[in-house]
């Protein structure tokens, strides 16, 4: 073949090595799920291979940021012949759906999901008209 053929065969798989390389170098963030729990705020985050020791937690205005970092497949494990699962650090930070008492987040690990518990600023009251008429009444 002649030189401008080779130059463009080899310019097409740069391109294709290029290509194939994006996909799995996509960062990673944990999905995430707030939950009112009346007098609390629950913020879950799905975080499955990381290790406890990697996770840090911080707290600023009305804002929680939680960094972390997922191990890549072990090379030791053998030869990876195709990779979905991403992993690498992450930064996730969030904003507080209702207003929080300063630095009094609780955390657990279990089963792969963070659990963060909050205590809120002003407790959600469910009552209802049946409650209040009962209250009345004796």
């Amino acid at each position: 073949m002649n030189e401008p053929v080779l130059a463009r065969l080899q310019q097409l798989m740069n391109l294709r090595e290029e290509v194939e390389t994006l996909g799995s170098a996509r960062p990673w963030t944990p999905a995430a799920d707030w939950i009112d729990g009346d007098s609390h705020l629950i913020l879950l985050l799905d975080v499955p291979g990381v290790n406890l020791d990697t996770l840090a937690l911080s707290e600023e205005d009305d804002t929680v940021t939680i960094q972390g970092e997922r191990p890549a497949p072990d090379a030791a494990l053998g030869r990876v012949l195709s990779a979905e699962r991403s992993g690498g650090r992450f930064t996730r930070t969030l904003t507080f759906p209702e207003a929080v008492l300063p630095q009094s987040g609780e955390a657990r690990l279990s089963a792969g999901v963070l659990t963060i518990q909050f205590e809120k600023r002003h407790p959600t009251i469910d009552a209802t008209a049946q409650e209040l008429a009962d209250e009345t009444e004796s």
